[in-house]
């Protein structure tokens, strides 16, 4: 009888959120979701011996979770969980209470009544930090301390382990104790996951793939003019083609498989299931099997929509004397797991997954063929929308599908050895989102963020062949390399654009900024101003007055007289409304003007204690008449100095002490009083960027003609 074969391939992956030059991580997600779904998604197949899944995992996710389970990883969401709520700071409460309920509401928070309690009273607050931490006590600060990582905990400990249940029933009151076992857990939780993995590969019950290093996109890599291809007339930056780059990202991942599992995997799932014929000839060169991706690209490939019919059978690609087995994955399907079922009860959901299956296969077994549904998707996004963590309806649709004589699910390299597969000579370029790459490149924002990483690349290619590049010791070329590398992750251009939004698209955004900036650090060259500013089209209000008169003030980083600015142009972001967006604000306010020979400018810092902020720099951009100067300046204990040699030097003057001022010569530049003048401010913090004034585009005005004081 003809038999369908569900293959589950769970794709296991969170960005790199490690700054490698200060090897803080910046985000926590990785931790949360390895407490949460990593360990868990495998070991629930221990009550279901004959269901046989793939689970795709991504290299460097697993880099960070090895670290975590080491007690290695810096994490300061961690750092604010386990400190004493009493010597909490007032910038630490205001920390915890903007991120430490980033969770869903209903499934998460309000399942432990004492954490809805302090949601609520954050809502009551306004949301506001500086309200809400009035309404809290420091027992009620570890509370929500405590509380907010253990709602993130798997069912399989909440149900199981004696410490944990023994905290959950404690419900409120915490004490220093339960912070540290807190703490604890989440370390031991991490170190069960590598090892679950392995069991359950070694037992056959799940197969491994494995996705290139840092998550890139691959046919991006190779050439991303292919995504005109895909989306013709789509508008492009400059191209980026370094196919050794995804080479290298596909071979470093099958590398630290074989290391950390002690086998390299058949398979590859490539990220956001990214295909072109380029890629998949690379792929096959370096030894991958087989690799998955939407029936979105079927579709495109076969140029008539992929029907039931041609999704349900595994394929070949045949291709210059290359070979590549592939799956399609059922798109609704997968969907229906990822994005509708939270909302329904367990078992109508899993009886409404199965019916579809049985229904679609219909056809398909009436013609006496067997039938391969391949569901694939995130193994751990959906699961904190669902009750319990979805594991309830995991095990009702486990349960079903073992029961059915009809049914089995299998790994996609069993799938391969049951059913045949039709050839194919090509593929079409594309996602697993609408069969092409429209989510990464393309958008304002996402075309910038390309051809920041070109400039990058472009600069490290160039660099590495001078002869100062070749006296560069070799773990800093290494160092450039493996930022570009990272920076090269699909995640930040997820981002970008108008597709998607998250309460952390600020910090995506300075995250992969400061990567391409340690790629310059690690060179020894300056960062491009550039990377200063945010890519993200936020808008930040600000009051922005023009200049209204001719202005002289004396340069000595004092408020010596309200006159002496008087007349100056004014810029003041809103922080109030930047603050909501990650925003951070190291400048209160830039002033500016002229008196027809200098432009100057006055910054009025967050502290005005002088030397609040030595080691900062402060580099300013003036453009006028097609001439362009960026001054650098460090600020000091005691005073500031134009960071540099030559004519820059002597034309610009600056000081520092409750602000920070500065004058430049416009002879420097070539402008005549009348011209017009641009201005960009951004200030730097150990090498990377902090503020900028304004945080996008130029500051722009006419300086006076030079007008005698006095008349």
């Amino acid at each position: 009888m003809p038999h369908t074969y569900v293959c589950f391939v769970w794709h296991m992956h969170q960005p790199f959120y490690k700054d490698l030059a200060s090897g803080e991580y910046k985000l926590p997600w990785t931790r949360m979701h390895a407490l949460k779904d990593y360990y868990g998604m495998v070991k629930i197949l221990e009550d279901f011996p004959e269901v046989r899944q793939t689970f795709n995992l991504v290299p460097s996710m697993m880099v960070q979770i090895e670290e975590y389970a080491r007690n290695e990883a810096q994490d300061p969401f961690l750092r604010a969980a386990l400190k004493p709520a009493e010597s909490l700071t007032p910038d630490e409460q205001s920390f915890i209470l903007k991120y430490f309920f980033q969770a869903n509401p209903g499934r998460m928070i309000y399942r432990y009544p004492r954490y809805g309690e302090l949601f609520d009273a954050w809502r009551a607050a306004g949301c506001i930090p500086e309200q809400a931490r009035r309404a809290f006590s420091p027992e009620a600060f570890r509370d929500l301390q405590v509380l907010s990582q253990v709602a993130w905990f798997d069912e399989e400990f909440l149900e199981h382990d004696a410490e944990v249940r023994a905290l959950i029933a404690k419900g409120r009151n915490f004490d220093l104790a339960d912070q540290e076992l807190m703490g604890r857990k989440q370390l031991e939780i991490c170190g069960k996951v590598l090892p679950v993995y392995k069991e359950f590969a070694k037992k056959g019950q799940i197969e491994l793939s494995i996705t290139p290093f840092y998550h890139p996109i691959l046919p991006l890599l190779c050439d991303s003019n292919i995504a005109a291809v895909a989306h013709p007339n789509v508008p492009l930056p400059r191209r980026f083609r370094y196919p050794q780059d995804a080479r290298h990202q596909i071979q470093t991942a099958r590398d630290y498989a074989r290391r950390k599992l002690g086998f390299v995997p058949k398979g590859m799932w490539p990220s956001e299931g990214s295909v072109s014929d380029e890629t998949l000839t690379i792929a096959a060169d370096l030894g991958v099997e087989w690799m998955a991706t939407d029936n979105g690209v079927l579709g495109a490939t076969l140029m008539r929509v992929a029907g039931i019919d041609e999704t349900y059978r595994p394929y070949v690609w045949r291709h210059e004397g290359r070979e590549m087995k592939l799956i399609f994955r059922d798109h609704f399907l997968s969907d229906l797991i990822g994005f509708v079922y939270s909302r329904m009860d367990p078992g109508h959901a899993a009886n409404h997954f199965l019916d579809r299956i049985r229904e679609n296969c219909r056809h398909v077994n009436g013609q006496g063929r067997d039938a391969l549904v391949p569901v694939i998707l995130d193994g751990e996004n959906a699961w904190e929308h669902f009750d319990r963590g979805g594991r309830e309806f995991l095990r009702q649709l486990y349960r079903r599908i073992s029961d059915d004589p009809s049914m089995s699910a299998v790994t996609v390299s069993e799938a391969f050895e049951r059913i045949p597969a039709m050839e194919l000579t090509r593929i079409h370029p594309g996602s697993w989102i609408n069969a092409n790459f429209d989510v990464w490149i393309g958008a304002e924002e996402d075309n910038r963020a390309w051809n920041l990483l070109l400039d990058a690349r472009q600069t490290y290619e160039e660099f590495i062949h001078t002869p100062e590049g070749k006296r560069l010791p070799k773990e800093m070329r290494q160092l450039a390399y493996e930022e570009l590398l990272i920076a090269e992750g699909s995640d930040w251009n997820w981002w970008y654009g108008p597709e998607h939004h998250s309460e952390n698209r600020a910090e995506f955004d300075k995250l992969f900024r400061d990567h391409l900036a340690h790629v310059y650090h690690a060179l020894g060259l300056t960062p491009p101003e550039e990377l200063s500013r945010t890519i993200l089209k936020v808008s930040v209000p600000a009051v922005h007055e023009t200049p209204t008169g001719p202005i002289m003030p004396r340069i000595e980083g004092e408020v010596s007289s309200y006159f002496e600015w008087l007349g100056a142009g004014l810029y003041r972001p809103d922080q109030r409304q930047g603050a909501m967006h990650g925003q951070q604000f190291l400048a209160r306010q830039l002033m500016y003007g002229s008196d027809g020979t200098q432009v100057y400018l006055r910054l009025d810092l967050r502290e005005e204690r002088p030397g609040a902020h030595a080691g900062l720099e402060v580099r300013v951009t003036v453009e006028g008449s097609g001439k362009d100067v960026e001054l650098h300046a460090r600020l000091m204990r005691e005073g500031a100095e134009i960071i540099g040699r030559g004519r820059k030097v002597k034309a610009a003057h600056c000081a520092y002490g409750r602000i920070f001022e500065l004058s430049v010569d416009l002879e420097l530049l070539g402008i005549d009083a009348g011209q017009p003048v641009r201005l960009q401010v951004s200030l730097w913090s150990g090498g990377l960027p902090a503020d900028a004034l304004p945080a996008q585009g130029w500051i722009e005005f006419v300086p006076s003609n030079p007008t005698p004081w006095g008349e």
